[in-house]
């Protein structure tokens, strides 16, 4: 059964997914700057992994939802 995400715990996810975010930037940039191809391939594959972390983070989230509260915490 799930528990609700703490309050610390929510904070660390949306840290993850914000440096998730900055990784698939800098792999998608860094790709499209790329000559050699080999390089490209590795850097096109780290995109899609850490795109594939984000969706996962995205999707917990999701999944806690309804167990969030539903009137701001004091």
């Amino acid at each position: 059964m799930l528990q609700p995400i703490t309050g610390k715990e929510l904070e660390y996810i949306a840290d993850s997914m914000s440096n998730e975010d900055l990784l698939i930037k800098q792999c998608t940039a860094a790709s499209t700057s790329c000559s050699n191809q080999q390089i490209k391939q590795v850097l096109d594959h780290q995109a899609q992994v850490h795109t594939q972390h984000y969706q996962t983070l995205l999707s917990l989230l999701q999944q806690h939802q309804p167990l969030a509260p539903t009137q701001p915490q004091a």
